[in-house]
């Protein structure tokens, strides 16, 4: 077997085995709960141990839970420790119910979001039912809790106050104040403001691959790129840096907590094995030290919705949002593809284009794969005229191997030398697959994550939900390493691979090479099909499209050219021969 020949078959193994995996290497491949060391200076393991008696001096009457709404939001709000029982997303539904995404995802133990503990434990919330008001102004609705208590003789105020834009925005302001009642030293010298213990939506399982997933990202006071967060002990990881902002993601929802500007503070990241309710829970806290005085006032800003530039960017700008937040780069918890993330952007964009000419996404996906195949057509054209050729050598071949059929190293050189004079590399099939891994990478991470395939119909009984396998029918039992599902995709897309593996091959393939080409034609496609099996159906679109095209670029190929190029190769042949009989005449 010759060089060139062994570098163009390792070359085609490594981009195909490559491209389906390479996503798992920017993210972590676990998200259950971990128990190994923290792998940065950063993040340390900080013991409770500031843990304080807090106490209601009285009980509010009213103890019924009440809603808000904004354009955006429908919140709840739950007396009982001043917080949040539920968020829901008015403009964002559940696919399967038609109701508003839930953005609290709570366990059997019922814990509301933005709960206050005293100290730095994480142990006792305070669940005091608070009094309050509801303020409704021109821009902002407002909801402000108030409640005495009393540590050790001493009282002071708890007042939090909710913030909410009443128009479509997703990010909302948590102010914290604390104030001695006879201005004496607070009795409490730090505490922690939670999200927990989940970001919904609801979810059965977690997965590392196509399907709903939490990770916990942070971005640096002053920076604007995130940093995940993978190594826990005893499920917790602790930044004693500043930060500019926390977040735990799912695939298509995050929440993200600013922490309070100018506060001595720590940010602490908790992710726990759930219980039967939930499967994991994931949560962040921010925590509150150094308070030395009568009183304190903090504001933190939270921002509880979909994973869309479109909502994300605006709190760059001061003059887009409400609050006039600038430069808070909430984006950067948008997936991407990392060094290929503008390639993925332009791809989004030519996509949405496309929706906007005809709205479908599946109609999308196919126009952009048809334009993908367009701007590769010269490089294409080039590996498929290789493969032309290469069938038309098909009977020279033959003649070498059975003229060397007792000396391989001997026939490798001669093909060489064939290949050379018909000027033919045995590289030119694989460069287009070279050429299109970039393109695998961004559309690999958009057409997995895209928010708007969210719910996006194609073809109504078949593909109604472009973000998702297509479910043809559901088993009554499970078949290992595929469940119970029948997806209809992965058997068309792996057939239609099978095909164009094997229109692309050439009767110039060597005896050595026989395995490798079998493996090529029936093992890759065969591993692909499990691997792919649960990807969306929108990305199994976008590759089984191309794998038609290219069949039929082929099919018109061989049948158009391989006549040409063989006919080149037998006048030149036969020019050969007569310029040999001329020479031996003279």
């Amino acid at each position: 077997m010759d060089r060139n020949t062994i570098i163009a078959i390792v070359l085609s193994v490594i981009v195909i085995t490559v491209g389906m995996t390479v996503n798992a290497v920017f993210f972590p491949t676990d998200y259950s709960t971990q128990t190994t060391t923290t792998e940065t200076g950063t993040v340390e393991v900080v013991d409770d141990i500031d843990i304080v008696d807090v106490s209601a001096v009285s009980q509010a009457e009213d103890t019924s839970e009440f809603d808000i709404e904004t354009e955006a939001f429908s919140v709840t709000f739950d007396p009982a420790g001043a917080s949040v029982s539920s968020i829901r997303l008015k403009n964002h539904l559940e696919s399967t119910t038609g109701e508003p995404v839930e953005l609290i995802l709570k366990d059997s133990s019922g814990k509301n979001a933005f709960l206050l503990y005293p100290g730095t434990s994480l142990d006792d919330p305070i669940e005091d039912v608070f009094e309050y008001k509801i303020l409704e102004e021109e821009k902002v609705s407002t909801v402000v809790f108030s409640q005495k208590f009393e540590v050790d003789g001493s009282r002071f105020t708890i007042r939090k106050s909710f913030a909410f834009p009443r128009n479509d925005e997703y990010l909302f302001r948590v102010r914290v104040e604390l104030a001695s009642n006879d201005g004496t030293q607070l009795p409490i010298d730090a505490y922690s403001l939670g999200y927990d213990p989940q970001i919904g939506p609801y979810f059965e399982e977690l997965s590392s691959n196509y399907g709903e997933y939490r990770r916990m990202f942070y971005v640096e006071s002053g920076d604007d790129k995130r940093r995940n967060i993978t190594d826990f002990e005893n499920g917790e990881a602790v930044l004693d840096e500043p930060i500019g902002w926390a977040a735990v993601a799912g695939k298509y929802f995050t929440a993200i907590g600013v922490p309070a500007s100018g506060a001595d503070s720590y940010t602490r990241f908790h992710q726990t094995t759930g219980d039967d309710e939930i499967s994991q829970t994931n949560s962040f806290y921010f925590t509150r030290t150094g308070i030395d005085g009568s009183s304190v006032s903090d504001v933190y800003s939270y921002y509880t919705g979909p994973k869309l530039s479109s909502s994300l960017s605006i709190y760059d700008v001061a003059n887009d949002n409400t609050f006039g937040f600038t430069a808070l780069h909430l984006d950067e918890v948008l997936d991407s593809s990392s060094w290929l993330g503008w390639l993925q952007t332009l791809l989004k964009w030519i996509l949405n284009i496309f929706y906007r000419l005809i709205p479908n996404y599946g109609v999308a996906i196919i126009l952009l794969t048809i334009l993908v195949k367009l701007i590769l057509q010269p490089i294409s054209k080039k590996g498929m005229d290789s493969t032309a050729k290469m069938s038309a050598l098909g009977p020279k071949v033959k003649e070498l191997q059975d003229k060397y059929a007792d000396d391989p190293n001997a026939l490798n050189a001669a093909m060489a030398k064939l290949y050379k004079e018909e000027g033919i590399s045995p590289m030119g099939s694989c460069i287009p697959m070279l050429i299109q891994f970039p393109i695998f990478i961004a559309l690999y991470g958009l057409l997995s994550t895209h928010y708007e395939l969210r719910g996006a119909m194609f073809i109504p009984g078949w593909i109604p939900d472009l973000s998702v396998p297509d479910t043809v029918f559901t088993l009554p039992f499970r078949i290992p390493l595929l469940g119970a599902a029948i997806h209809l995709l992965p058997i068309i897309y792996t057939a239609s691979m099978i095909f164009s593996m094997k229109i692309t091959q050439t009767t110039s393939t060597q005896t050595g090479q026989q395995g490798m080409m079998k493996f090529m034609t029936y093992g890759m496609p065969l591993i692909f099909f499990f691997i792919l099996y649960n990807a969306p159906s929108g990305l199994l679109l976008y590759w089984t499209v191309m794998n038609f095209i290219s069949i039929l670029q082929q099919i018109y190929v061989n049948r158009k050219k391989t006549r040409k190029y063989a006919d080149e190769i037998q006048a030149r042949e036969e020019a050969k021969i007569n310029k040999y009989k001329s020479r031996k005449r003279k």
